[in-house]
């Protein structure tokens, strides 16, 4: 198989083709001219790498593209092949898919979706990857029944479009959990959207437009940077410490004026699952003042807490309306339920107020009432209750299979609450390259690269106690820690990474 690739200015060709869609289009002409037979078997991701000059991910992209127009068909462990066709389904150039032109943002985006690992063909394997609550412990019964009640008692009205700013119902239920953690806030000042992936879009919104910067961890939760990304934004990352990100960094980032906002997990951190200290969070928002930026808080994982109540938020820490709070109900309650809220002050609330219009008329009023209704009648807090047993129970069987099983100099943070714990293996190995061979050992885990701004190597993961029992956690622990040693042996060493 011969390929030619025209690298041009910045590693695109001519137009700007991408390297791996240049890699696509060429296997697909191996195929439409019979140079590469149907059932054949493509070279593996490294070897056409190597012989190409290219990183990696690069063929690994070419081949994600070819797998979803049904071209080539690939399966971890064994390879990707050519696809074999039935005898009418022989492409033509009048039946070639088209391909639109994408913007640029979208393009981005799409490398990045694409670089993430994909989990589909693994589902015996120990869950180790996923911050998704285990489905055996949601509240279905109790919380059908709640919203049979409410659909009897709400009638017509719940199916009409509500109030942008979400069920008042709702609302007043936020205040109300919000106070014990020092959130003062009126109904007014929540807005309710769908879960705290939409609230994090609206917040970044509020303050950044294309082509402006802004800062987030590093590492730092995956889907905001695809949202970034989406947004046409850039990013200016801050170092995470072990006690925080760094807060010298920090200021020296906010400093430049076309960085706009700073956003931060500071309780349950996605994906290390540390903390910050209250003495920490009072010094960052010294900076965030000094440097006049707005500070967006995700506290998507605030009601998890294992081990007693976690420092006051940024939010009950800030008097003055610098901090956008976010929260949500989908790592607490299930996912499907899709109520977050966002609480802000002043121009902050009407311009996210009038950003929520213009995306969509209205939630889903049948949850969110059912949502308000399940909670006022302690619903919520039993479960929660219960599951925070399981967490804590979970968490640390976790800790200690890590603790007996992993290689000397591996290190992994405690966390207080939430689902994760991230790992940092003794060696420089690229976390990334381990999961093909975690997969046949039969275990999932989430490589740390993917939570970089840049796609780069880590030698970190985040190991999640969300779905799989203690009994799954330790053998999970077994398999991983026996990967990592046969890796080790064999004197891997970090490779080059996408760049995003």
């Amino acid at each position: 198989m011969h390929i030619e690739i025209d690298r041009g200015s910045g590693g695109s060709g001519r137009g700007g083709r991408p390297v791996y869609r240049q890699i696509a289009d060429a296997i697909r002409g191996e195929i439409q001219s019979a140079g590469l037979a149907q059932g054949a078997r493509l070279p593996a991701i490294r070897d056409l790498a190597r012989d190409l000059g290219v990183n990696r991910d690069t063929v690994a992209l070419a081949y994600e593209e070819l797998a979803s127009a049904g071209v080539v068909e690939s399966t971890v462990g064994r390879g990707t092949f050519v696809a074999i066709r039935g005898a009418g389904d022989a492409a033509t150039s009048e039946s070639e898919p088209f391909e639109p032109s994408l913007s640029s943002h979208t393009e981005r985006l799409l490398r990045f979706d694409r670089a993430r690992p994909r989990f589909g063909s693994a589902e015996a394997a120990v869950p180790m990857h996923a911050l998704i609550p285990d489905p055996s412990l949601y509240p279905v019964d109790e919380f059908r029944k709640v919203l049979n009640r409410v659909l009897m008692d709400g009638g017509q009205e719940l199916f009409l479009y509500g109030d942008p700013q979400g069920y008042a119902r709702m609302r007043d239920v936020m205040v109300e959990r919000l106070a014990p953690i020092g959130i003062a806030v009126r109904s007014d000042e929540i807005l309710l959207c769908h879960g705290a992936s939409q609230g994090i879009s609206l917040a970044l919104r509020l303050f950044a437009e294309p082509g402006d910067v802004v800062a987030l961890e590093e590492p730092t939760y995956n889907n905001t940077l695809a949202t970034v990304f989406a947004l046409g934004l850039q990013t200016a990352p801050v170092p995470m410490r072990d006690d925080g990100p760094d807060l010298a960094a920090l200021e020296r980032t906010l400093e430049r004026p076309e960085v706009k906002v700073f956003y931060t997990i500071p309780t349950y951190h996605n994906p290390m699952g540390t903390t910050t200290s209250r003495e920490h969070r009072r010094a960052l928002l010294g900076v965030a003042h000094r440097c006049g930026k707005p500070v967006i808080e995700d506290g998507y994982e605030l009601d998890l807490a294992i081990d007693g109540p976690a420092p006051p938020p940024l939010s009950a820490l800030d008097a003055s309306g610098l901090v956008v709070h976010l929260s949500s109900f989908s790592k607490s309650l299930f996912p499907g339920v899709r109520v977050g809220a966002i609480a802000a002050r002043g121009r902050a609330l009407d311009a996210v107020l009038a950003l929520k219009r213009a995306t969509d008329h209205s939630d889903a009023m049948p949850l969110q009432a059912a949502l308000a209704e399940f909670i006022a009648s302690g619903g919520y807090d039993r479960h929660l209750a219960k599951l925070r047993r399981v967490l804590r129970s979970r968490r640390d069987t976790l800790l200690a299979a890590l603790a007996e099983c992993m290689p000397e100099g591996t290190t992994w943070t405690s966390p207080e609450g939430g689902y994760q714990v991230w790992v940092e293996l003794p060696t420089d190995v690229d976390t990334a390259d381990l999961l093909a061979d975690a997969v046949g050992a039969g275990v999932l885990f989430a490589p740390g690269s993917q939570f970089n701004h840049d796609g780069r190597a880590s030698r970190g993961m985040r190991l999640s106690f969300a779905l799989p029992e203690e009994d799954e956690l330790r053998r999970g622990v077994e398999a991983l820690a026996g990967v990592v040693r046969r890796q080790m042996a064999a004197g891997s060493r970090p490779s080059a990474r996408v760049h995003i």
